[in-house]
């Protein structure tokens, strides 16, 4: 079953951010366009390289109106100390959420119950926390930030504009599409 459209679960999880703990909730995500990178595990290869191609496009991501979190099955704990020994995940300034009780990965569907860790998923959640949408594949395939913050404007400009669509490779700025029987068979 899919979890696009969907309300995002009641949560309550410990994050390392701004060299503090602090709780992120789904009502810390209510009011704002958010993105949940979920990772497998802290200290590992990809993972890294993820945050770090996050924390360089953050800017672009605030600019947008949007939070973005990454998750991991560890303990917030953990993230303080990869933060501060990584020199990639050290670049982060949004938070780092630990999911020790899995609560979250299972909730998205990412939990590997085998490994104890968690898929490579993205998912951006509108500001009335429904998931806009999701990708989700195997570990060993890192993914790009961009692309993400590609549908993150998609999503929000969809919301602005009931009644478009953004087309294949749409971008912030280009020409959308607005469905009508006249389109038909003509695109």
């Amino acid at each position: 079953m899919s979890l696009i459209n969907t309300t995002v679960a009641p949560f309550k999880n410990q994050a390392f951010h701004n060299g503090k703990f602090v709780e992120v909730t789904d009502q810390t995500l209510k009011g704002k366009w958010n993105v949940l990178i979920f990772m497998p595990a802290a200290f590992t290869f990809n993972c890294p390289t993820e945050i770090e191609d996050a924390a360089d496009n953050y800017a672009e991501f605030q600019k947008a109106g949007a939070e973005v979190y990454i998750v991991t099955t560890d303990t917030h704990f953990s993230h303080k100390v990869w933060h501060e020994t990584s020199p990639a995940v050290g670049k982060a300034k949004f938070p780092l959420v630990g999911d020790p009780t899995h609560a979250l990965t299972h909730a998205f569907g990412v939990h590997i119950p085998e490994e104890g860790l968690a898929l490579r998923g993205t998912f951006i959640v509108n500001p009335d926390l429904q998931i806009k949408t999701m990708e989700v594949h195997s570990n060993e395939i890192a993914r790009d930030v961009k692309e993400t913050l590609r549908k993150l404007k998609a999503a929000q400009y969809t919301a602005a504009h009931p009644g478009e669509v953004c087309p294949a490779k749409w971008n912030e700025g280009a020409k959308t599409l607005t469905p009508s029987l006249d389109l038909v068979g003509k695109i």
